[in-house]
């Protein structure tokens, strides 16, 4: 990967203009009520850690550059770390800004908060990192959700499909994260693995040995699995041909017919939603997948990485869908950003006549950094009560 200095000048500006900022909304405030001399040396802490945060950040997105550096791990833990500390002072800094002058508007004195509350952000933005850690880096919780389905046949009673997503094997999840991940799945012993998209974060030579525990994933009809934006990142159709190394079914807008006995099921794929952009002749097309013998399967199921997917896959006739890519939001207060991109965040929703289910993931994206744990979906179909 070649990066020029020209096309960092921008991003790299702007991330030491949104540093600088924060040294104005902050010091004045930490250092209010101390004497002189820890006065000079409060100030001279934050702008170290400032200087540190606004190095380290970028250095951290752009480790996969150093991939075969000794340095690429620290580096790249350090960076994200750092990003997710910075994500929390940011936020509340600002909200700090927006409550002092609110207070005084009330007619409540200000002076008594002026300075603790500048402390009270590192403070609270530090345990929010240090909680968001330890709880991106626990196993997966297994959930548990019932899907009815009118007219199911009695022969997929009970078929269960376990939904992973959203993994990034990248720069802080590694084999041994994913290992664990397949270890799970595989205890669940399900009719059905269904991936729904980013599971890498980075090219086919970098992450080869990461992924290749999947190859050790075990269902009854097999293994399939979709793309999401961050595999047209990283490279799509070589991604495509080592998942198929691996023995995973990749669906590329189209399906594979399931049976039970006399029961069939259609388990499609669709390519993520920005594909067109990419590759137009791969673009996202849920009526593709299922057209043919799909469209006359007993129960239809698409995956389908975003959310957005869901309403053009109603149209085509599904009856359940599965997506990925909201990270449920991952943490405070992104999650309530996702709504401006995506129908849901998370959960079971009903799309017409089709249900539809959005994972907070199996991962997390840059920061290790969640507000609530990642998720092992275990999806099972039921006959719907008349």
């Amino acid at each position: 990967m070649r990066l020029r200095w020209a096309q960092l000048a921008l991003p790299l500006a702007v991330v030491i203009a949104v540093h600088y900022g924060i040294w104005v909304l902050l010091q004045d405030g930490l250092r209010s009520g101390a004497m002189p001399q820890t006065s000079e040396a409060i100030g001279l802490g934050l702008a170290a850690y400032l200087v540190v945060s606004a190095l380290a950040i970028p250095a951290g997105l752009l480790s996969v550059v150093w991939r075969d550096s000794p340095w690429n791990a620290p580096i790249a833990w350090t960076g994200l770390l750092a990003m997710g500390l910075f994500s929390s002072v940011l936020v509340l800094s600002l909200l700090r800004l927006l409550a002092l002058p609110l207070m005084g508007a009330l007619g409540l004195s200000v002076l008594g908060w002026y300075g603790p509350s500048a402390w009270w952000v590192l403070g609270v933005a530090v345990l929010a990192t240090l909680a968001g850690f330890i709880l991106a880096r626990m196993r997966p919780a297994v959930v548990h959700i019932d899907i009815p389905i009118a007219g199911l046949p009695t022969a997929l009673q009970g078929f269960r499909i376990v939904q992973i997503t959203d993994i990034h094997v990248g720069p802080t999840i590694r084999r041994p994260y994913l290992q664990r991940i397949v270890d799970m799945v595989n205890h669940l012993q399900a009719d059905l693995v269904a991936i729904t998209g980013d599971v890498v974060d980075g090219d086919v030579a970098t992450l080869q040995d990461h992924v290749a525990p999947l190859q050790h994933l075990r269902a009854r009809d097999g293994v399939a699995l979709v793309l999401g934006n961050h595999e047209l990142y990283s490279g799509a159709l070589p991604w495509v041909a080592e998942f198929r190394r691996l023995g995973l079914q990749v669906l590329l807008n189209e399906h594979v017919i399931l049976r039970r006995g006399d029961a069939t099921l259609a388990l499609a794929g669709v390519t993520d939603h920005t594909t067109g952009r990419f590759m137009p002749e791969l673009a996202c097309d849920p009526h593709a997948a299922i057209r043919g013998a799909g469209a006359a399967a007993d129960v239809r199921v698409l995956l389908a990485h975003q959310p957005v997917t869901a309403g053009p896959a109603a149209q085509a006739g599904f009856h359940l869908a599965l997506h990925g890519h909201t990270h449920g939001g991952q943490w405070w207060p992104w999650n309530y950003f996702v709504r401006m991109q995506q129908p849901v965040v998370k959960g079971l929703h009903r799309v017409d006549a089709m249900w539809s289910y959005t994972s907070v993931g199996t991962g997390y994206w840059g920061p290790p950094k969640r507000h609530f744990r990642s998720e092992i979906t275990v999806l099972t179909l039921r006959i719907a009560a008349p």
